[in-house]
């Protein structure tokens, strides 16, 4: 068993090589990503509600699950919820939305649908990233039920509890 000794400025040519490429990376601007048919996809999440988005360029419309958008979110705050990102990024209106939900609430879904509309924006123009992660879109909300425990009655309500 022979072991090499290696110095410390072996150690920190070799970190100074890897990390010069990561460099180059970091300051060269991200690609769009858009298919053949000129759309951006993403999958956007909240409780249990998964939402795949495509947005393309257009006048504003959506559907979801093949209804109008203001069909199937009918209360106004969704409505609002979904509109967030374009409002954030001052593209209210210039993009049309297409996509498929499944999974939790009405209010669940329409978080998934803001989530995927912010990921497709950025997947479609990069410099987006900036504006939508400020304001919080990009970030999945991890928040979820929790499981009901064995001998209670739900997550955290226990059973009537009688003395006599």
């Amino acid at each position: 068993m022979s072991r090499e000794k290696i110095h410390l400025e072996d150690l920190k040519s070799a970190v100074k090589e890897a990390a010069a490429p990561a460099a180059e990376r970091s300051s060269t601007p991200a690609e769009p990503q858009i298919d053949a048919q000129g759309r951006a996809y993403a999958t956007g999440k909240r409780k249990n509600a998964v939402a795949r988005v495509w947005i393309k360029p257009g006048n504003g419309k959506l559907i979801v699950n093949g209804r109008p958008g203001s069909q199937y979110f009918a209360r106004p705050v969704l409505q609002m919820l979904i509109d967030q990102p374009f409002k954030t990024t001052n593209r209210l209106g210039q993009y049309d939305i297409w996509c498929t939900v499944i999974g939790g609430g009405l209010s669940g879904q329409a978080g998934a649908v803001r989530h995927g509309i912010s990921k497709a924006l950025v997947n479609f123009e990069p410099t987006l990233r900036s504006p939508l992660k400020q304001g919080g879109f990009l970030t999945r909300d991890s928040r979820v039920v929790e499981r009901k425990k064995y001998g209670q009655a739900k997550a955290r309500r226990r059973f009537q509890f009688s003395k006599r």
